[in-house]
């Protein structure tokens, strides 16, 4: 529940802000400002912007993995708050080639987002 809490606040937060204008207070990327190069998450905080928005085009133009995988990714989050609310422990294992999978599409992403 405090994790929902926080994403809640997060979300009121960044609904005020435009991260398309320079200026806000708002996090950076490391690896970027490091290498110059957009990791596979860049573009994340503009694309929840412009999706709460109801922007999907400009989303899509922000960050089309990270849009592809949220689906994936609100399905883990509830599998897990369902089973917290039950008094359950619940871990995500993806084991070996799990992992290798989720590393090789962020490999690809990172590679044909700054290459291609």
């Amino acid at each position: 529940m405090a994790l929902l809490g926080a994403g809640v606040a997060a979300a009121g937060y960044l609904w005020s802000r435009n991260p398309h204008l320079p200026g806000q207070a708002l996090p950076f990327c490391p690896w970027r400002r490091l290498t110059g190069w957009q990791c596979p998450g860049c573009g994340g905080t503009r694309m929840a912007y412009d999706l709460m928005h109801g922007d999907l085009t400009a989303a899509w133009h922000d960050n089309a993995g990270l849009l592809l995988a949220l689906p994936l990714l609100a399905a883990f989050y509830l599998t897990w708050l369902r089973h917290g609310l039950a008094g359950r422990r619940w871990r995500l294992r993806l084991g070996p080639l799990g992992t290798a999978v989720v590393l090789a599409a962020a490999v690809a992403w990172t590679i044909g987002r700054n290459v291609l």
